[in-house]
């Protein structure tokens, strides 16, 4: 798991970095099964080796949608 993020003097999230890599289940895209970042000033979702811009509504919502999506993974595992 990759969980980068960067803040401002104020405190305020200005670039983020959030994956979940495992080869074993995603051998491309350097493993990156999936996750959530804002590099070249997009918000964007990676799943699988495809990237979709999203609607940024702050940094809380972002680490909200990191945890459901790996939860899903987690849970879809065990079945």
């Amino acid at each position: 798991m990759r969980y980068e993020v960067w803040e401002d003097e104020h405190g305020k999230v200005t670039r983020y970095n959030l994956a979940y890599i495992n080869p074993l289940i995603y051998p491309k895209d350097n493993g990156r099964v999936f996750g959530y970042d804002n590099a070249h000033g997009v918000h964007h979702r990676h799943y699988m080796g495809k990237a979709e811009e999203i609607i940024y509504r702050g940094f809380g919502d972002i680490r909200a949608r990191f945890n459901r999506d790996l939860a899903s993974l987690f849970k879809g595992m065990q079945s």
